[in-house]
């Protein structure tokens, strides 16, 4: 194993887990609510930005974009919250296994670092159990900042503890990568598990 990496900072949604919330998922819950779907996505973006961010909580996104502009539907937070969270899924079993195995390690410090509503990452990491894989969570709704943005890289590598340089970043989006790698942060653009075992040796990380 190379002597110069420390941490790994992984990305959740896309990499180990589906999105939280992305178009699909919220077509397919609030379609069979029967909520317009097209006034839906005309209010997303904008309640998302703080939703994301940890600025609002999940109860006040949901009555801006959901509740409120569908009144006559009679629905409830109570009764959409579950349909939310049960919208997320293991996408990469094998990302499951790398981690398992880097864990086992002992050698690194594994971290999250996600952009991702606080309720929805914290229902995440308990429903998948990450909180046994990772020593701690670096999460835009933690940090109030999200990805590609420069500070919650700096914000990443300053909690670590360790130089930029000694930092790992796994992502699916290359904008994402751009952006850690423009702070000093290793990076590998993720694929597929058998792509990212071969990128983790190749930076000298070796689990088999």
């Amino acid at each position: 194993m190379s002597s110069s990496i420390r941490t790994v900072f992984w990305d959740v949604g896309g990499v180990i887990l589906t999105n939280g919330w992305d178009p699909r998922q919220r077509a397919r819950v609030l379609g069979r609510l029967g909520v317009n779907l097209e006034a839906y996505e005309e209010v997303h973006d904008g309640a998302n930005y703080y939703w994301e961010r940890g600025l609002i909580t999940a109860e006040d996104f949901f009555m801006q974009t959901v509740l409120r502009p569908n009144a006559h539907l009679n629905l409830t937070f109570d009764q959409l919250w579950p349909q939310v969270c049960a919208e997320s899924r293991v996408l990469h079993p094998g990302c499951l296994d790398i981690l398992a195995e880097m864990k086992g390690l002992r050698k690194l410090r594994l971290a999250t670092l996600n952009n991702e509503s606080r309720e929805l990452n914290e229902h995440r990491l308990n429903a998948f159990k990450l909180r046994t894989l990772f020593d701690y969570f670096i999460c835009s709704g933690y940090l109030h900042e999200m990805k590609p943005a420069p500070g919650i890289f700096k914000s990443a590598i300053e909690i670590s503890g360790f130089d930029a340089e000694t930092a790992l970043f796994i992502d699916d989006k290359a904008q994402n990568c751009d952006a850690a790698a423009a702070q000093g942060m290793q990076t590998i653009i993720f694929q597929s598990p058998a792509q990212l075992r071969n990128a983790l040796q190749d930076h000298g990380i070796h689990m088999q």
